[in-house]
């Protein structure tokens, strides 16, 4: 399937079958994708979580607020978190980021302090949401990205020490029924000329 075909027919999943789940096969795929994720200067900030047993995911649906249902109907869910100690990220970056990598964190970003840092640390977090998400679409697999989780309950449901959790992405296999699928609700886009300029 072209990116294109990809693009236009993945959607958030509103509910998925329970009965369906990804493989282990996929899952070690989708394991090698998560540490295949692109990030500024490589710095790779980050932690991935793949949930498949049902008693956590049903702890962590408890901690979704609205997205409770999804969480105890889909496969696995997949937490997104980011560097929360900065010395133990700067102790050991030197061992895999090249000296320029190094010297642009060391000179740009670090001076402008610790709250700057983990700003631009969560936006390469969120690049790997967005490439996440098109990877497994292109795997005929559902997903919904989801900000509204509870961070600190999901922490701690977790037991993530120096990683912060800020998105969770469900992921599974739509229910024939969901009414939120392009089948049966068309995808809403602003047109092109309003988002695309060619200079």
């Amino acid at each position: 399937m072209e990116f294109l075909e990809v693009a236009k027919s993945r959607y958030t999943t509103k509910k998925y079958d329970a009965s369906k789940k990804v493989s282990a096969v996929d899952i070690e795929k989708i394991k090698e994708i998560l540490q295949y994720s692109p990030s500024s200067i490589n710095s790779q900030p980050w932690k991935f979580t793949i949930v498949g047993d049902q008693e956590v995911k049903e702890k962590l649906g408890k901690a979704s607020y609205f997205n409770e249902e999804k969480l105890v109907e889909g496969s696995h869910v997949v937490v997104f978190s980011v560097v929360d100690d900065l010395a133990k990220f700067e102790g050991k970056m030197e061992s895999y980021l090249a000296e320029g990598a190094v010297w642009y964190y060391n000179n740009f970003l670090k001076p402008q302090g610790e709250e700057k840092i983990k700003t631009w640390m969560s936006e390469q977090v969120y690049l790997a949401v967005g490439y996440f998400l098109s990877a497994i679409a292109s795997m005929d697999i559902d997903s919904t990205p989801m900000e509204g989780i509870e961070n600190d309950k999901y922490k701690e449901i977790l037991g993530l020490e120096g990683y912060q959790p800020l998105v969770a992405v469900m992921i599974g296999y739509r229910d024939e029924e969901d009414g939120n699928q392009p089948s049966k609700t068309s995808k809403q886009r602003l047109e092109m000329q309003e988002v695309v300029e060619l200079v």
